[in-house]
């Protein structure tokens, strides 16, 4: 069992709440960025999205670790793994969904003085071949960059009705209110943020009030109102025919993401 908490130094962590967590596969960290992919079954849909990150070269430019909730589908096998350039795989041992998985994985990287911290889904609807250009945003100063489908030179496809109209008419519209920063695409979780961002006291991401989906909606409203340099870049955003591949179900699944929106909106989970 990792105990992150204890193991860094110099950065307050003495009273961060991390799930236990195991790492699984450790091959040491190469680059000052890192993508960081939350999976929990997601079949060959994880290994589809690590075969196109292969062939962008995206391990040239940032280190590759997974944030497994449980898979029980046999898609993480360490010699696949390996051969597609993934440096890490951390397994999640305790409660908790999406939110619980990122804080564990965000407590690694920070221990491991990553400077830019990516995340991308693991169900391969977003394309990869921006991670590059969220990694030159970081370096080139900004805390906090968010995939958009919805800005000038992006793609949504095949996104259903139903949430595209909530994105575009409710969440996005009432972060861009309330936060001050003017957001497009607020749910999905391609995203990179600054380690001083992830680190600050008064963002405080070490809590067990971020449990599911609570975490990225909390970000987008606090780090603008924090005063961090925010930005949205166009990216894909391509859903499947059929099936749609998400963990959030139609109905009691969006009322608590919109439950979690309006807390947010109205400070809640502020430290």
């Amino acid at each position: 069992m990792n105990t992150v908490s204890d193991s860094l130094t110099g950065e307050n962590s003495a009273a961060w709440q991390v799930p236990s967590f195991d790492a699984l596969l450790w091959l040491g960290k190469k680059y000052p960025a890192c993508v960081i992919i939350p999976v929990i079954n997601e079949g060959e849909r994880i290994r589809s999205l690590l075969v196109r990150m292969r062939a962008e070269n995206i391990a040239a430019c940032a280190d590759i670790i997974i944030v497994d909730g449980g898979s029980t589908d046999g898609s993480l096998a360490e010699g696949f793994l390996r051969e597609h350039d993934v440096r890490g795989l951390l397994l999640k041992t305790a409660p908790g969904k999406l939110s619980a998985q990122l804080r564990c994985a965000y407590a690694f990287a920070l221990k491991h003085g990553y400077e830019h911290i990516l995340t991308i889904d693991g169900n391969d609807k977003d394309d990869p071949e921006a991670i590059p250009r969220f990694i030159d945003a970081l370096k080139g100063g900004i805390d906090f960059v968010q995939a958009s489908r919805f800005l000038a030179g992006g793609i949504a496809e095949n996104t259903p009705k139903s949430r595209d109209f909530a994105i575009r008419l409710i969440h996005a519209p009432m972060l861009s209110l309330f936060s001050g920063f003017s957001w497009t695409d607020t749910t999905q979780g391609f995203r990179g943020y600054s380690r001083r961002l992830l680190l600050d006291p008064k963002i405080a991401i070490f809590r067990d009030v971020f449990m599911s989906y609570e975490l990225l909606v909390y970000l987008s409203y606090r780090a603008p109102k924090l005063g961090y340099r925010c930005i949205e870049l166009p990216t894909t955003r391509r859903y499947p025919k059929g099936e749609v591949p998400t963990k959030i179900s139609a109905v009691k699944g969006n009322v608590a993401v919109l439950k979690m929106l309006f807390k947010a909106c109205l400070g809640a989970y502020n430290a």
